[in-house]
């Protein structure tokens, strides 16, 4: 298994609800959280497929649901 970690914009419940859709429609993802008490708001993804193609879907679908991301370095 991958993990991902990404810093976003999500900053509350209601934002987590906003992209839960978003990402939950990504077959490439087994699970993925969002803590808010981090000042980067890391949301961290795990999966099964190659790194770089998940990236691109989840900063994809994060665009869609109206918030920001990058990758953790």
């Amino acid at each position: 298994m991958t993990t991902l970690q990404f810093n976003t914009n999500i900053n509350c419940g209601n934002c987590i609800k906003s992209v839960t859709p978003f990402l939950n429609a990504l077959e490439s993802i087994e699970a993925w959280e969002v803590d808010t008490n981090n000042p980067e708001k890391v949301l961290t993804v795990n999966t099964e497929e190659t790194a770089a193609t998940v990236e691109a879907a989840v900063l994809d679908a994060l665009q869609q649901a109206g918030f920001k991301a990058a990758v953790r370095p």
